[in-house]
């Protein structure tokens, strides 16, 4: 089945690319959660307005994504959440809150979908992050989660 990409999946592709995957993958994983759209002969349009919105959000080259990887590994993240008294969250830190928590700390604005959390962060401590900045430019970032 052919399918427009509207998110970036890792080992398909990124947002606009036209890509033919398996019928199962796209109508059972990729159209529901959003990461995709059907491809029609009138998708080309829409192909073009996800490659601007996209041109406008991304690092362009690889030498803006090292200064930004730069900034990144010098922020000191620290993100304050509610916490049981055993050191458990209540819910876990999302890609959402460790983007806005970068940002407060002084680093530069990262898109919350660039974040890539190995595994769920449910409890206080240090823990890593990945932002992947470019296909070939991934940030490693610690960040200190403390109760509020």
């Amino acid at each position: 089945m052919k399918i427009i990409l509207t998110h970036e999946v890792s080992g398909l592709g990124t947002a606009g690319d036209v890509v033919d995957v398996k019928d199962g993958y796209a109508r059972n994983y990729l159209v529901p959660r959003g990461f995709a759209i059907r491809w029609t002969k009138g998708g080309e349009q829409d192909v073009a307005q996800i490659r601007r919105g996209r041109k406008i959000r991304e690092i362009a080259t690889i030498e803006q994504a090292n200064e930004v990887k730069g900034k990144l590994e010098g922020t000191k993240v620290r993100l304050s959440t509610r916490a049981g008294d055993a050191g458990r969250l209540f819910g876990s830190v999302t890609p959402a809150d460790i983007a806005s928590a970068i940002e407060a700390s002084g680093g530069p604005k990262v898109d919350k979908r660039r974040v890539e959390v190995g595994s769920p962060i449910k409890t206080l401590g240090s823990h890593q992050v990945s932002v992947r900045l470019h296909a070939e430019v991934v940030a490693k970032l610690g960040i200190e989660v403390v109760a509020a």
